[in-house]
């Protein structure tokens, strides 16, 4: 890929008429509010929200899997959301966890320029690749607010673990990769879209993706700024199911020792609002899809990491080095 180069003006090297924030690096290294401010100024940003904003940041990031769904579906009722009270109820806030990578507790992925995308297998330079059962994961984010009506314009960041339990940015090894995690724009339906593989199971935890929701894509290198942090749990069928696979050593011996109901996380009501609905195969990979109120007249109330040692991941149960 060519590296483009910045033009020398009165003011300073510059790229597409905009100043670089770091004189000295590439503009490839110019971090991710310079991204912003390439793509698209932020006025340009909530000028947009009426007219399909997150399908023009989608678009200008990477394209949607292809195979996968045409939007995110409402979750279908079950046993745990008979009534469809998912839609119309706040999401529960919860812990962003240990390895947010967030610049909360230590690395910060979100000042990286790459860091808005879609296809979050792959570190943002490209030099590693989490393997794993493919997994695209969508979320529809609700303005409750303003009567549950779609959250256009709110920037979502999810990460999660690797199919052996390990957390780019912390795991011993992983420290310089930066892969499954990345940043997305809802849409005027309010829906965000990630390509990534199925998370393993650790010991302690109950399979899930955590995510963090910040006003607008501006924000997001401030996690002080998110008005939402919370998991997505996955069902238990399918998580069996995959972890069958190889690639997964340790994880089917892990959700076993553990329930919805005994998570530290998920326990308090079974993950009730946060169980994503699954479609699909291990061959092909699986869709999950999940609604996520959001309620901005209440102030979010997510805490530090569970204490005691409990969730936190590594391969076959045990706490990575870092």
């Amino acid at each position: 890929m060519r590296i483009p180069e910045p033009t020398q003006t009165p003011d300073g090297p510059a790229y597409e008429g905009r100043l670089l924030d770091r004189v000295d690096e590439e503009v490839v290294d110019q971090g991710a509010a310079f991204d912003i401010r390439t793509l698209m100024s932020r006025r340009g940003v909530l000028g947009l929200a009426g007219m399909g904003l997150g399908a023009v940041v989608l678009a200008a990031c990477a394209p949607i899997a292809s195979g996968g769904s045409s939007g995110v579906a409402t979750p279908s009722a079950s046993a745990d959301d008979s009534d469809g009270a998912a839609s119309a109820t706040e999401i529960p806030d919860e812990t962003a966890g240990p390895y947010p990578g967030d610049g909360s507790n230590g690395p910060d992925v979100l000042e990286d320029s790459g860091i808005v995308r879609q296809d979050i297998r792959s570190s943002i330079d490209g030099a590693a690749t989490a393997d794993g059962v493919p997994l695209t994961f969508e979320l529809q984010i609700l303005d409750l607010a303003n009567g549950g009506v779609p959250f256009a314009g709110v920037a979502v960041y999810a990460w999660h673990c690797t199919a052996q339990g390990e957390y780019s940015m912390y795991s011993s090894g992983l420290e310089d990769v930066t892969y499954l995690r990345g940043v997305q724009v809802a849409d005027a339906d309010g829906a965000v879209s990630f390509t990534s593989v199925f998370p393993g199971c650790y010991a302690g935890r109950w399979p899930h993706i955590h995510f963090e929701i910040y006003p607008d894509v501006a924000s997001i290198t401030d996690s002080s700024t998110a008005i939402a942090t919370s998991q997505l749990a996955l069902p238990e069928a399918a998580c069996a199911a995959v972890y069958a696979d190889v690639a997964y050593d340790g994880s089917a011996r892990n959700l076993a020792q553990i329930t919805l109901e005994s998570d530290n996380v998920f326990g308090e009501d079974s993950g009730a609002l946060q169980i994503a609905t699954v479609s699909g195969g291990v061959s092909a990979g699986y869709i999950a899809a999940l609604t996520v109120g959001v309620d901005t007249t209440t102030a979010p109330t997510a805490g530090a990491a569970p204490g005691g040692g409990a969730g936190r991941p590594g391969s076959g149960g045990q706490p990575p080095a870092s």
